[in-house]
């Protein structure tokens, strides 16, 4: 089989790695603004890594190549993994569509991977069959000072304050800035069709399950892939804290508020994968 071409990456920080995987149409760079601030603020007992944001193929301005699913996406995440990490130890995460693609690598190099955080993941791939509820907004506020065409780009808001608003819309920015990088004629056609956005690749199951600590975090509110799927994959993963946030959607983490819960789950994360690690060194037995 071809190696398939490397992709380019963002890194940051020291230590032992973490492959963060970004979300369908998104960017290193969205996913570093979303994470980073958490990761340089976490208390300074906690453990540090390097953070490896590597960029899809035709997302932003990474070459397209000749992927025609996301199993060739998959593809390419593992010959990165090969190619930059092993054979160290290695933690996961992935938002969206890249904690799709996270649980599939878990499995794929699960004697390397020691933690995994999958952040609004998506469980079902076809949208249609996704338990999703209609939108309704966690806090109704008065939004007749903003403007008609900025509240349609703005989407759904669940906190209809203007502070939340005012950090929406940063958020929002970002994302269109870099969506449109992307190559929408190979994603879409991909998106579009359920065969060739399903993974085809093994991931944990009740049978087989991920024995490392693992977060999933989900919207309460989230339009886009719901709540309820993610804590179908429980049984899979026996060390996962679940947590469903109230007033959050899909782009989760939007305030401050949002922040500080996902700092504090992140720094219990890596905690426990510490935690792990060292029973581990010692000759524990971790299931």
């Amino acid at each position: 089989m071809t190696t398939p071409p490397d992709l380019p990456f963002q890194s940051f920080g020291t230590g032992p790695p973490i492959l963060i995987i970004h979300g369908w149409t998104m960017s290193p760079t969205a996913e570093a603004a979303d994470l980073e601030p958490i990761f340089t603020s976490l208390p300074s007992t906690s453990p540090t890594h390097r953070r490896i944001y590597p960029l899809l193929p035709a997302h932003a301005l990474s070459p397209t190549t000749t992927i025609q699913s996301l199993t060739d996406i998959l593809l390419h995440l593992a010959s990165f993994i090969e190619t930059h990490i092993l054979p160290s130890r290695f933690l996961l995460i992935g938002t969206s569509c890249g904690g799709y693609l996270a649980r599939a690598l878990a499995h794929r190099f699960a004697a390397h991977v020691d933690g995994l955080f999958l952040r609004v993941p998506v469980t079902e791939p076809h949208s249609p069959n996704r338990d999703v509820d209609p939108f309704a907004p966690a806090v109704v506020g008065d939004l007749s000072w903003l403007p008609d065409a900025e509240r349609d780009a703005l989407g759904d808001i669940s906190v209809q304050t203007r502070a939340y608003v005012a950090a929406l819309r940063e958020k929002v920015k970002l994302w269109d800035e870099e969506s449109v990088k992307a190559d929408g004629v190979v994603l879409g056609r991909i998106r579009g069709d359920p065969a060739r956005y399903r993974l085809t690749a093994r991931m944990h199951t009740r049978e087989e399950p991920f024995g490392k600590p693992t977060l999933i975090v989900a919207g309460r509110v989230d339009a886009d892939v719901g709540f309820r799927d993610a804590f179908g994959i429980l049984e899979a993963y026996p060390r996962a804290t679940y947590v469903v946030l109230d007033r959050a959607g899909h782009g989760l983490p939007v305030d401050e508020m949002e922040v500080e819960v996902l700092r504090a789950l992140v720094g219990d994360w890596l905690r426990r994968v510490e935690e792990t690690q060292g029973m581990a060194h010692a000759g524990g037995k971790i299931i």
